[in-house]
């Protein structure tokens, strides 16, 4: 398994939580997704702290193991969100240690985990149907908003979304009214705050 955190604490707290059970073993252990992204490794799981990310962190760890993700629920992003970027399993910083082995057990055997301490949170998001978030954004609105704070154009983003540019610039006059934001800076602001926004992309000079 790969370890995620940029709290040393965390770090070391998960290693020792690892090394105490005989069947699991720390392969990788980084400060962000960029870092173990570059190792080229994969992994059975990966166990990802969302301290300042949001789901993009997930989606991206999803692509070298099964994303195992611990956060504070109580804010964005959602565990239905969480789960919808590629999430295996959740837990937070108040699991019991033993959950928290379980839960990578079960994700590296192919299932789905969500500690007991949240299950009713779940369940609660499900019966609200988890169309949009709290804020009221749409799955395809929450990506646009992504893109848009990275500082890509609404050309660019219709690209890799495979929208045309009208579509595009549709969701975005969405996204402001049901953000109350104005302009790029104040979207770019609203996505941190969400959890939608990590960091800025590079982008290609050639990009379209």
């Amino acid at each position: 398994m790969a370890i995620v955190s940029d709290q040393p604490i965390s770090r070391a707290g998960l290693e020792k939580l690892a090394s105490d059970d005989g069947g699991l073993r720390v392969t990788a252990t980084t400060a962000d997704i960029d870092e173990l992204l570059a190792g080229g490794q994969t992994f059975d799981a990966v166990v990802l702290e969302l301290s300042t990310g949001g789901t993009d962190s997930i989606a991206r760890a999803a692509t070298v193991g099964r994303p195992l993700v611990s956060a504070a629920w109580d804010r964005s992003p959602s565990l239905l969100a969480a789960v919808r970027a590629g999430a295996r399993g959740c837990f937070s910083s108040l699991s019991e240690q033993r959950d928290v082995r379980e839960a990578v057990r079960v994700i590296v055997r192919g299932g789905f985990y969500v500690c007991p301490r949240l299950v009713d949170q779940f369940q609660g998001e499900l019966a609200r149907g988890g169309g949009e978030e709290q804020n009221g954004l749409a799955p395809r609105e929450v990506e646009t908003l992504r893109f848009i704070a990275s500082g890509f154009t609404h050309a660019q983003i219709a690209t890799r979304m495979g929208l045309s540019q009208a579509t595009v610039n549709t969701y975005a006059k969405r996204i402001r009214a049901k953000l109350n934001v104005g302009n790029k800076a104040e979207l770019t602001r609203m996505a941190i705050e969400l959890g939608h926004f990590n960091h800025p992309r590079r982008l290609s000079r050639t990009a379209a």
